[in-house]
């Protein structure tokens, strides 16, 4: 770092450079419980202060209320940041915690048009497929992307959850900047295909919940004690039960080595992220979601850390031993299809 500021990344080979770190806006609005609209507002200047660009919202939090919040930050600093939102989770007016995937035509054409009325501009940077419906080919639904990059209406395209081959197919019909997909300590599944595909086509890594959805930080142990009732996380089977239990026992390696560096669990957590990108050939930019200034100083932070071959090789068995699925539900994700 230089002067406080993360350094940059391009991502993939077409792709915007960004700062190597991105910031996860969803639980400023959504997900994660009540949040304090001026902390989340700091947090967002702060991340810009130093050095992070890419910031990481979709159509899906909150029916379009995190892209609203987003607006005003946005466009007063339009010249600065690199603006990424979704496509693809259609939420049915009368069941508002429901989720279709739709990928569709005239579905992406009617939610970039809403995403840019929300976001108040003119183009969105790089947009992405939210999730992979299995009944439209996939070069179909790329196809329409790619128009409306001719358009003028998107930069560069992106994907979130697909698998190694998918990602391929959708690279014969236009170039792909980023793969957005869980990667952590926790959550590793996607090195078997998605990984090695990427590096192959020149596609850059986006890992989201890089920190285990707060699990790395050692901030949670019981869900139903530690988190709100409005938190999502207390219906994901890693925060549940005896599954809680056992991961919150396999956090002790990260406190081994947060200590030798006196940095928190989530800086090692992240810094192993981090160094993904040397471990497998690829660009790596995670989007640690926060929204209290501190916390995007401490994340940010990360980015100086280098863990050592032996730090490395005390973290490698945590994942394989991680109790309960990413999600109660696996067939939309990367790993159910592989």
């Amino acid at each position: 770092m230089t002067d406080g500021r993360i350094p940059t990344v391009r991502l993939g080979d077409d792709g915007p450079e960004v700062g190597v770190q991105g910031l996860g806006c969803m639980g400023m609005s959504f997900g994660y419980g009540p949040s304090d609209a001026d902390a989340s507002r700091a947090a967002l200047e702060r991340a810009l202060e130093l050095g992070v660009t890419l910031y990481d919202t979709a159509d899906a939090y909150g029916a379009g209320e995190n892209e609203r919040f987003l607006s005003p930050f946005f466009k007063a600093h339009r010249d600065e940041v690199v603006i990424a939102t979704k496509f693809a989770l259609s939420i049915p007016p009368d069941e508002p915690t429901k989720r279709i995937i739709r990928n569709d035509p005239p579905y992406i054409r009617q939610s970039v048009e809403a995403s840019l009325s929300r976001l108040g501009v003119d183009v969105i940077d790089l947009y992405y497929m939210h999730r992979r419906d299995v009944s439209v080919p996939i070069e179909e639904t790329v196809a329409v992307m790619a128009e409306l990059v001719r358009e003028g209406k998107v930069k560069h395209l992106g994907l979130s959850e697909v698998t190694g081959d998918e990602l391929r197919a959708a690279r014969t019909v236009h170039p792909i900047a980023a793969v957005q997909s869980e990667w952590s300590l926790f959550s590793r599944d996607i090195e078997a295909g998605v990984v090695p595909a990427a590096r192959e086509l020149g596609v850059a890594l986006v890992p989201y919940s890089p920190l285990g959805r707060g699990f790395l930080t050692g901030s949670f142990a019981n869900a139903d004690q530690d988190l709100t009732a409005g938190d999502f996380r207390r219906q994901q089977p890693r925060f549940t039960g005896d599954n809680a239990a056992a991961n919150a026992a396999l956090l002790d390696p990260v406190r081994t080595v947060a200590e030798a560096h006196g940095a928190t669990l989530g800086q090692i957590a992240l810094a192993w992220v981090q160094q993904r990108a040397g471990v497998h050939g690829l660009p790596v930019v995670p989007i640690p979601g926060t929204r209290k200034p501190a916390r995007v100083e401490e994340n940010t932070a990360a980015t100086g850390l280098t863990l050592t071959r032996d730090e490395l090789s005390l973290l490698e068995p945590i994942a394989e031993k991680v109790a309960g699925d990413r999600y109660a539900d696996m067939t939309f994700t990367s790993a159910g299809r592989e």
